[in-house]
C-alpha cells in the first residue's frame, strides 16, 4: 500500500515526512485543518505499526518525532471522547448492566438501511468502507494480548483464535472478507479504498489502534471488542438479507452470516469471561471498560449518522 493522499496541511506535511523520512519538524506542526485531516495523519501514523507504507521506510516506526505528533493527536482524540463519555454504571452485577446497556442502545443503523432500501452502490460503497477495519479484523485487539493476566489473555486468545480462522488461513476473517470484496468485484487490495473512508471510519479505526498500542487502555480495549461482539450478530444478519437482496455473490454473503453465529457465542465470552475476570482482577479498571464499551458504539453512531444522511438525501 501506498500513502494516501492528504486531507489538509497537517496530513500533507506528515505525510511528505514520511516519504522523505525528514521528520525532524513532525512533532511541532500546527493544529490540523478539520476532523478529516486529523484522523487520516492519526491513521497513517497508526499504520505503521498494522502493515506500513511501501513507499515509507520501516525504520520510521518508532521515530521519536512521529511518536511525539502521534502522542499528541491520540490526546486530543481521547480528550474529545472522554468529554462526550457518560458517567458509567455503579459497580454492580457487570454482565446484567451490561447486556443492559446494550439493549437500551436505539443508535442510526446503516445495517437496517442495508437491508430494507439501500441500493447497490450503496452497500459497494459500505464494504469499501468497512474494508479499512475489516481487512486486518482483530489485529487492535491482538495487541492488548501481553498486557493482561493468564486468565484474561487465555479468554482473548480464545475469541481470537476464531477470529483468525482456527488455524485456517481461509478461514480467518479477514481473508473471508477479502474473498467477498473480490468476488463483488471490488478490489481486496489492503488499504485500496482508504482515500474515499470518511473522518468517521478513521476515528473507529484510530480509536481500537489507541486502546490496543495503549497499556494504560488496555480494560478500554477490552470493553470496545465486548461491545463491538454484543452489538454485531444482528447487524450483520440484516446486512446479509441486503445483500441477498441485492444479488451479492455467496462469498459476501457469508462473511456476515458466519459473523451471525460465531459473534452470538463471542458477546458471552467477551462480556463474562474477559470483562468480568478483568474487573475481579482489577476492579479500578471499571471506568475505563465502559468508557471502552460506550466508545464502541459511539463511533459507529457516528458513521451510521454520516451515511444515512447521505443515502436518504
Amino acid at each position: 500500500m501506498l500513502t494516501p493522499a492528504a486531507r489538509g496541511s497537517m496530513s500533507e506535511a506528515a505525510l511528505a515526512a514520511l516519504r522523505s523520512g525528514e521528520t525532524a519538524a513532525a512533532a511541532t506542526l500546527p493544529a490540523a485543518d478539520d476532523a478529516d485531516d486529523a484522523q487520516l495523519t492519526l491513521w497513517c501514523l497508526f499504520e505503521l505499526h498494522h502493515r506500513g507504507f511501501d513507499d515509507v521506510a520501516d525504520e520510521l516506526e518508532w521515530d521519536p518525532h512521529l511518536i511525539a505528533l502521534r502522542r499528541r493527536l491520540e490526546d486530543e482524540l481521547e480528550q474529545q471522547l472522554r468529554e462526550r463519555a457518560p458517567e458509567p454504571p455503579a459497580p454492580g452485577d457487570f454482565a446484567e448492566d451490561f447486556f443492559a446497556f446494550i439493549a437500551a442502545h436505539d443508535g442510526p443503523s446503516a445495517a437496517a438501511h442495508l437491508q430494507r432500501s439501500a441500493t447497490k452502490e450503496q452497500a459497494l460503497q459500505f464494504l469499501r468502507h468497512k474494508s479499512i477495519y475489516t481487512l486486518k479484523e482483530s489485529d487492535h485487539t491482538t495487541w492488548t494480548i501481553p498486557r493482561l493476566s493468564y486468565p484474561v489473555k487465555a479468554a482473548v486468545v480464545e475469541l481470537q483464535y476464531d477470529e483468525y480462522g482456527g488455524g485456517d488461513p481461509h478461514r480467518l476473517h479477514a481473508n473471508l472478507f477479502a474473498t467477498g470484496l473480490a468476488a463483488s468485484g471490488v478490489s481486496a487490495e489492503y488499504g485500496a479504498h482508504i482515500d474515499e473512508a470518511p473522518a468517521e471510519v478513521l476515528m473507529q479505526n484510530n480509536v481500537m489502534s489507541l486502546f490496543g498500542l495503549n497499556r494504560r487502555l488496555r480494560a478500554a480495549s477490552l470493553g470496545f471488542l465486548a461491545a463491538f461482539e454484543a452489538t454485531s450478530s444482528a447487524p450483520s444478519r440484516r446486512i446479509a438479507r441486503g445483500l441477498e437482496r441485492l444479488g451479492f455473490p455467496p462469498e459476501m454473503i457469508g462473511y456476515y452470516t458466519e459473523h451471525v453465529e460465531a459473534d452470538a457465542v463471542h458477546e458471552q465470552l467477551a462480556v463474562r469471561t474477559v470483562c468480568g475476570t478483568l474487573l475481579e482482577e482489577e476492579p479500578e479498571q471499571h471506568e475505563n471498560v465502559w468508557f471502552g464499551a460506550w466508545t464502541a458504539l459511539h463511533v459507529e453512531d457516528l458513521y451510521g449518522e454520516r451515511m444515512l444522511e447521505q443515502w436518504t438525501a
